[in-house]
């Protein structure tokens, strides 16, 4: 149980949610796990859960205290919520900004910011821990001009440029992302991204993982109220989530890109764990899938202190922090939306 920014996270399995008097009790197998006073929450988001009694749905339906149910692995299933004045009002605002590429471009930036900031400080750390590893001069300079790229971004009020230097940004990060691959060379390497399809084994993996990613991002901000198909940064596209392709920016590197690695330095995969298809795609076999599930599992349990918030929370409620953030600013209750920067 973790409660961030006036929501209620519940992240154990098999837990009952019931009402007593103004205070939500948390049961499992009849046993009490807690009891928090529900007039100071805004929401409650529940991983796994067991169910919900009635009367604690009642008693948050009138008093516009949302409650979200998620799986175990993050994925939305529902929301109840009272009636949508709450919702309405966030989303007309989210929309009205999506139609403003200007006003659109003051919210990407940050994204973008976050994206490129945490990227500079993979590439730092790497010549901290691994100086006679990585070309630590190349190294360096990327982190220096990427410097440079983030104050031309905090400047950016357009929406093509902003692209612009999210690219040049990229292209210079992915220019060192094949030395940061420690081990297993000969079967792990990265020229460029390929994506549709992955043409080796890490490309395979990125894509992975960044779809897991995306999935778990749309999941928190449908839990705060926001439509996660209609982006800032990534324009409108059926079946695209594009909010979530925007907030999952800041994440790309620090979250998925670390991850991948880590799972190739560490031995975890290795060559038999993918085959080629006679079109040229590389796919990860099932047994690799559930080793990349059970491993991407364990990372979201990992505990990290926030960064702008400065609680402790798992790598996990990342995703539904920054939502939180983020449906928060849209209110006008920030003066900006901070990214997530890592270091």
């Amino acid at each position: 149980m973790k409660k961030l920014l006036n929501t209620l996270f519940i992240t154990q399995p098999d837990v009952y949610l019931s009402l007593d008097g103004d205070n939500i009790v948390l049961l499992k197998e009849q046993e009490k796990l807690g009891r928090l006073p529900l007039h100071n929450l805004e929401s409650i988001v529940s991983f796994g859960y067991t169910g919900a009694s009635p009367a604690l749905m009642g008693y948050c339906v009138e008093r516009n205290i949302s409650i979200t149910f998620l799986s175990m692995s993050g994925r939305f299933l529902a929301r109840v919520i009272g009636k949508s004045k709450g919702n309405v009002v966030l989303r007309k605002k989210q929309y009205n900004i999506s139609e403003d590429e200007r006003e659109s471009a003051k919210i990407a930036r940050n994204f973008i910011i976050g994206k490129i900031y945490n990227n500079k400080w993979i590439i730092e750390r790497m010549t901290r821990d691994y100086p006679l590893r990585v070309d630590v001069a190349q190294f360096k300079e990327t982190s220096k001009y990427l410097s440079t790229i983030i104050l031309e971004v905090r400047k950016c009020e357009n929406l093509d440029q902003l692209r612009g230097w999210e690219g040049q940004a990229a292209i210079n990060y992915n220019q060192l992302f094949n030395q940061m691959i420690l081990q297993q060379k000969d079967d792990f390497y990265f020229n460029l991204r390929s994506r549709r399809p992955p043409l080796d084994n890490m490309n395979a993996m990125l894509s992975f993982a960044y779809t897991l990613l995306a999935n778990d991002m749309a999941a928190a901000l449908e839990g705060v109220g926001l439509d996660a198909y209609v982006g800032f940064l990534h324009r409108d596209r059926p079946g695209r989530v594009s909010l979530a392709l925007d907030v999952m920016e800041e994440l790309r590197g620090v979250y998925a890109d670390k991850f991948v690695l880590s799972l190739v330095n560490k031995k975890i995969v290795n060559k038999s764990d993918f085959y080629k298809k006679e079109n040229g795609a590389i796919i990860m076999t099932e047994e690799a899938k559930k080793k990349f599930l059970a491993a991407w599992q364990k990372k979201k349990q990992e505990k990290i202190t926030h960064p702008y918030l400065g609680d402790k929370i798992s790598w996990g409620l990342v995703p539904h922090a920054q939502s939180l953030l983020l449906a928060r600013y849209l209110r006008n209750d920030l003066d900006e939306y901070p990214p997530f920067l890592w270091k």
